[in-house]
């Protein structure tokens, strides 16, 4: 995903028993920077990756939003 690509956002739903996959990209503010991928799960936590970064490990809690298809 590049800064140039239009992404339409959800919120993001924490109740949901997989409020997010794998592949999926998930912010802190909708259309806000950064914009992380998820590209796996550790021991409860979500392991993203950005375009600075191939492994960060952070919480889910911090996020609202996640990318759907336009």
């Amino acid at each position: 995903m590049t800064r140039d690509t239009m992404v339409a956002w959800a919120l993001l739903d924490h109740t949901a028993l997989q409020p997010v996959q794998v592949g999926d990209a998930i912010s802190a503010d909708a259309g806000g920077m950064p914009i992380y991928r998820v590209v796996g799960f550790v021991d409860g936590r979500a392991r993203l990756s950005d375009e600075h970064s191939d492994s960060l490990d952070m919480a889910l809690d911090g996020f609202r939003w996640k990318a759907t298809a336009a």
